[in-house]
């Protein structure tokens, strides 16, 4: 049986990576894309979700969501690793279809309760549009199958600061208030993002097997791969949204941990995740008193590499 998912993003290179994998994967069926700032600013994200969509030929619904963070100002969207549009600067058609009229928020309320107990949410830009579902109707905690986020680090450090990690930097409040909410939630961070390496290989049976939209995830791949090879000094990159994706189909391939998360909001540390062992005493019990989560912290990189070509292939 196929997995119902919406598909929360900020589409960003490794978003439309994600993306195809959602539209292509005999087990995803994909219920709609909600959009976020995060990566671009909210109106490119909702052009780049639509016009993917319609490229595979498999247009879905899109509801456009947060514009900026919960409570501080929006940090300027990362141009030098998505490029201007997102997806690399490269040429790119002109869209044809339009929005939903509902708020990304009202989207996944409308459509959690359309079918309670089915749907997976899997988010993988700043969490404003989950957090606002939340404030909107707090019962979809108990009518979800399952959250899957992509963001936070535990162990691995930050990548937009030493300890945090962009989409949870981008907006702390609503990290916060989604990864200590009462349902059930797995983290996909950077303690396994950061083990899988999407290389020039894979990348071009990608482009031989997804045709238009092969092309385009080629040409965005180039200008991601530059900036992961200076950063990281990789030749590839880390496709971080397809390995929550990878999670949601393979958990095997991944090692878990069980714990309480929460998220720094303010100061030095903005936007740390941190994990409070389940089980495990402190000298206070202010870091145990949030819900048990899964975490994902090891990984077999190679493998999930080699399931996203595979898929995409």
């Amino acid at each position: 049986m196929s997995t119902p998912i919406i598909f929360d993003t900020d589409p960003g290179v490794d978003d439309a990576q994600a993306i195809a994998i959602a539209l292509r994967h005999p087990d995803i069926e994909l219920l709609g894309m909600t959009t976020t700032f995060g990566n671009v600013d909210i109106e490119t994200a909702t052009h780049n979700a639509l016009l993917l969509g319609e490229i595979a030929g498999q247009p879905v619904p899109v509801a456009q969501g947060s514009a900026c963070p919960m409570v501080k100002p929006r940090h300027p969207a990362p141009k030098h690793i998505h490029g201007d549009n997102g997806l690399g600067n490269i040429t790119l058609p002109e869209v044809k279809g339009q929005a939903d009229a509902r708020s990304a928020a009202q989207f996944i309320v409308d459509t959690v309760r359309q079918r309670p107990g089915e749907v997976s949410l899997v988010a993988v830009g700043p969490l404003g549009n989950l957090a606002a579902a939340l404030q909107l109707d707090p019962e979809i905690t108990s009518l979800v199958k399952q959250v899957v986020i992509m963001g936070g680090s535990i162990r691995e450090g930050g990548n937009v600061t030493p300890v945090a990690e962009a989409n949870i930097f981008n907006d702390a409040h609503a990290a916060q208030r989604v990864l200590t909410a009462d349902w059930p939630l797995t983290l996909v961070g950077l303690d396994v993002t950061h083990r899988c390496i999407l290389t020039p290989d894979h990348m071009a049976r990608i482009e031989a097997g997804q045709g238009e939209l092969g092309k385009i995830l080629a040409g965005s791949y180039d200008f991601y791969r530059a900036f992961y090879r200076e950063a990281l000094g990789i030749d590839g990159c880390c496709p971080h949204d397809s390995v929550a994706l990878a999670w949601l189909l393979r958990p095997d391939l991944f090692e878990t941990t069980r714990g309480h998360l929460g998220v720094v909001t303010e100061g030095p540390a903005e936007g740390q995740t941190i994990l409070a062992p389940e089980g495990r005493g402190f000298i206070a019990d202010r870091w145990s008193q949030t819900p048990v989560v899964d975490v994902c912290m090891k990984v077999d990189g190679k493998a999930v590499s080699d399931w996203i070509a595979d898929t995409l292939a």
